[in-house]
């Protein structure tokens, strides 16, 4: 039932007909992934944070109105003075205000904090397009991986099969032992449990692939068994590490941070400062009464002035914010401090896996080299006697496993390079576009 279940679900989720590259996969992971769509929202609400922060320089210019009914009754205690009344009085009227300040040191501090934070956003963006770059090759990767492997399961088991009907017809034969056919059988029967395992680990991470780019593949480009990766240019780690103090985008971010924290502490400590703005006002009443006529009137107020205002004492609120900014200011910098350093141990280790990554490669082809020699001879000392069938088992045992860590060993040396290019914070699609020439065509 289960299998019948996931094979609908397989059969319900559309195929790509060709084998795709990994640009390919990353140009699908560009336009579904969720992450990276999140972040290019918040960088666009970023940069609204400049407009936000001129708009505090700029000229303001406000309208309100009003309508109102009143009912006046008097009882005068003099009628022959002032008679008794009642009427009922409407006024209508509305206000045109303009101001434009002219010294606010809090709105230009805020205007500047405005562009930091919209840079800011942008370096986040960067940081996850950046990241995804990484998470879609590194899940290309570990598809290809988790395939590799199911395809050399198969073959050692079809060579393991081999054997045991070998053991077989010599035990008939009286040639060798039963011994030999349960050993065989033995490897045969664990390479059954190890095809499902291997199975698993495909379907695994094909739907890791699925969640960052929305697609299911049915075949990707298998890397090509010539490539050599070459070493970091330049290849030196210090100089890398010198680059990503600088270039890392989360040390970029946290510098955009403590520029932000230190501007709000002076635009909290300017809170303590006069303003100055320029205001015209433009004010039209119309009445039908009032408490003391019956006759109507329209009044036109026009003015100008500048207003000067100084804060004396608010309660101790503005030395209360001057002294939470500074604190935040001072988490800020050891925020920054921890960037770089986190920066450095990134660069470091991914610069050590890429150069280590390369001796292993080299060292496991010539390990291949050797295991496949081993078993041809083992092979041929079965044949003529001098060798077991366990000998041959475990020579080919050595073959497969060899295979499997070289094609690893290249897998994750080429994802170290991106991710040392990534600490750097200098990895782009074209860096996909070489990966994707070590490919098959």
């Amino acid at each position: 039932m289960l299998r019948r279940l996931a094979v609908a679900l397989i059969a319900a989720t559309p195929l790509t007909a060709a084998a795709e590259n990994i640009l390919q996969v990353y140009q699908d992971a560009r336009s579904y992934d969720a992450q990276l769509a999140a972040a290019q929202q918040a960088a666009l609400a970023g940069k609204e944070r400049i407009d936000q922060g001129r708009a505090l320089l700029l000229p303001t210019l406000n309208l309100t109105a009003n309508a109102t009914r009143s009912y006046l009754e008097s009882d005068s205690k003099n009628p022959a003075v002032q008679p008794d009344y009642d009427r009922t009085v409407d006024t209508q009227g509305y206000a045109l205000t303009f101001t434009q300040p002219i010294y606010r040191r809090q709105n230009w501090l805020q205007a500047d904090q405005g562009e930091l934070q919209a840079k800011q956003a942008e370096l986040q963006y960067q940081q996850t397009g950046q990241d995804l770059i990484l998470r879609a090759a590194q899940a290309y990767f570990d598809v290809l991986a988790a395939r590799d492997t199911l395809a050399l399961v198969r073959s050692q088991k079809a060579a393991i099969a081999e054997q045991l009907a070998q053991a077989k017809r010599n035990f008939e034969v009286g040639t060798a032992t039963i011994t030999d056919t349960h050993e065989a059988q033995a490897r045969y029967d664990l390479s059954n449990s190890q095809e499902i395992t291997a199975q698993n680990e495909v379907e695994a991470r094909q739907r890791a692939l699925q969640l960052i780019t929305g697609k299911e593949y049915a075949e990707l480009r298998p890397m090509r068994s010539d490539v050599k990766v070459t070493p970091p240019e330049p290849n030196d780690m210090q100089s890398w590490v010198a680059i990503a103090e600088k270039q890392n985008y989360a040390v970029m971010v946290q510098e955009a941070g403590v520029a932000i924290a230190n501007l709000e502490v002076k635009r909290n400590a300017a809170g303590h400062y006069p303003t100055l703005d320029f205001v015209a006002s433009h004010n039209y009443t119309s009445q039908s009464g009032s408490q003391l006529s019956s006759i109507g009137s329209y009044l036109t107020n026009e003015s100008i002035s500048l207003q000067f205002a100084l804060p004396l004492y608010q309660g101790g609120g503005i030395s209360s914010r001057e002294r939470e900014a500074a604190y935040n200011l001072a988490r800020a910098r050891h925020e920054l401090e921890n960037a770089r350093r986190t920066a450095t141990l990134v660069t470091r280790q991914a610069y050590l896996l890429v150069i280590n990554g390369i001796a292993q490669v080299g060292a496991l082809e010539q390990a291949l080299v050797s295991s496949e020699s081993a078993l041809q001879s083992n092979r041929l000392g079965y044949e003529v006697g001098v060798r077991i069938n366990i000998d041959v088992l475990n020579a080919q045992q050595q073959v497969f496993s060899t295979k499997r860590d070289l094609a690893l060993a290249r897998y994750n040396t080429i994802t170290s390079q991106l991710r040392l290019k990534a600490a750097a914070g200098a990895l782009r699609e074209e860096d996909l576009q070489r990966v994707n020439l070590a490919l098959v065509p």
